[in-house]
């Protein structure tokens, strides 16, 4: 009897979904409703977005799951909107607000000093409104209780960071990041810097990866779609450039 190997049976829904965020939803409440509307047992993300923040979110479906560590390692792009004059407690606009000040004397030169000092390798201490652990606990239940917790500081690289439009108390940017990078601590930072205060009005992810929002599904899209209407939309394992495990391979 000859030796036949046959090559294992391709599932066209292991892969990765681009999906375009909407505000509001977390990056969990998006992995639940695909979940649930396709009926799929595993379904993950590649890379959190806070639940203000729009655009790119990579879905991972089956076993493109397995993905979920490399995803979340690729450097992402971003543009956002600062908003001058305004400190909250979260350093974005969902937060309190904390102190207000005077951003009426800011030019656009300062600005966009400020925003080149925080190019190239710098450490990050995250805010207390994040998902990282503290002995276990995410550090947003600490802050949802009055407690603060000393925080390690990252290493992040900035690769780019610069002014799109100015048109204060709001300021428009674009910036290309290592993963980690919280935008709306940079966006506290550069308030501070400037000595006037500020905080992340708005967030959009643009890139992630080689992956680009502009080849992302929206979310009203998808809940229009039945399974078997998904399946041109998957990008199957095998077209992600990245050494993939062989079925049973955990």
């Amino acid at each position: 009897m000859s030796d036949v190997r046959h090559a294992p049976r391709r599932d066209p829904f292991d892969g990765v979904l681009l999906v375009d965020k909407p505000a509001g939803p977390t990056s969990h409440d998006i992995v639940h409703r695909i979940r649930r509307h396709f009926r799929f047992r595993k379904v993950g993300h590649g890379g959190t977005l806070d639940p203000l923040a729009t655009g790119l979110l990579v879905i991972l479906l089956g076993r493109g799951t397995r993905l979920s560590a490399w995803f979340m390692a690729a450097d992402k792009t971003y543009e956002g909107t600062l908003r001058l004059g305004v400190t909250t407690d979260t350093q974005d606009a969902d937060g309190r607000v904390l102190r207000e000040g005077d951003w009426t004397a800011i030019t656009r030169e300062q600005l966009e000093l400020a925003l080149a000092a925080f190019r190239g390798d710098q450490l990050q201490t995250p805010p207390m409104v994040s998902a990282v652990k503290r002995d276990g606990v995410p550090l947003y239940k600490l802050a949802r209780r009055g407690q603060e917790v000393e925080r390690q500081p990252r290493l992040i690289h900035i690769y780019e960071f610069r002014l799109l439009d100015f048109a204060p108390p709001q300021v428009r940017f674009l910036l290309r990041c290592t993963k980690g990078t919280y935008v709306r601590t940079l966006c506290h930072d550069v308030g501070e810097r400037l000595g006037c205060g500020g905080h992340l009005a708005q967030l959009r992810r643009l890139r992630s990866g080689d992956y680009d929002v502009r080849d992302a599904t929206t979310m009203d899209t998808l809940m229009g779609l039945d399974t078997p209407g998904l399946v041109d939309l998957v990008i199957p394992l095998h077209r992600i450039p990245i050494p993939v495990p062989s079925p049973g391979v955990s």
